[in-house]
């Protein structure tokens, strides 16, 4: 399991470059690769706020939970004993 982003999506919808955003959004371009290419480890509540008003959409437009199986999920609750 595992989260998407839809960036990539939203800014074609919107005809807006990634540089646009990083401009709109005040945030730098290689940050905002980051993001849009899923390496990103964490998201700030501020920055999600801040690229959904610049978009004008809902975090769940940029944000896509994912249910099928990822190489690192070995389908053990982290708060469940393994043995």
């Amino acid at each position: 399991m595992t989260i998407r982003v839809r960036l990539d999506r939203v800014l074609y919808e919107r005809r807006m470059s990634l540089s646009e955003l990083a401009d709109r959004v005040g945030i730098t371009v290689a940050n905002l690769q980051i993001l849009k290419s899923g390496r990103a480890r964490a998201v700030r509540m501020s920055t999600l706020d801040a690229l959904c008003r610049a978009l004008d959409c809902q975090p769940g437009d940029i944000l896509a939970f994912d249910h099928s199986p990822t190489d690192d999920d070995d389908g053990v609750d982290p708060g469940e004993d393994p043995a």
